[in-house]
């Protein structure tokens, strides 16, 4: 299993500092866990791949587009800091 661990400064509170961790197996695009922390709370979840399919049909995006888009966003770190915005509610 892969997992990676982000820090995160939420739109909706800039100020706050989240950690993001996204663990899956063979790709995104087959599920993965989120496991969301303020340091205080812990927040989890799963998406899985039927659930993957279906949101890249109600976007109308290409799935692979769509999956390649979840890893820039979730995993890639550093590199996309600044290109995604993160909610919290």
């Amino acid at each position: 299993m892969e997992k990676t661990l982000n820090r995160i400064h939420p739109v909706s509170d800039p100020e706050a500092t989240y950690f993001l961790q996204v663990s899956w197996e063979k790709d995104l695009g087959t599920g993965f866990g989120v496991i969301l922390s303020d340091g205080q709370c812990a927040w989890t979840g799963t998406a899985s791949e039927a659930e993957i399919s279906r949101e890249a049909a109600d976007m109308e995006m290409n799935r692979e587009k769509y999956v390649e888009e979840l890893k820039k966003a979730l995993i890639a770190g550093e590199e996309s800091a600044g290109k995604y915005n993160f909610a919290i509610s």
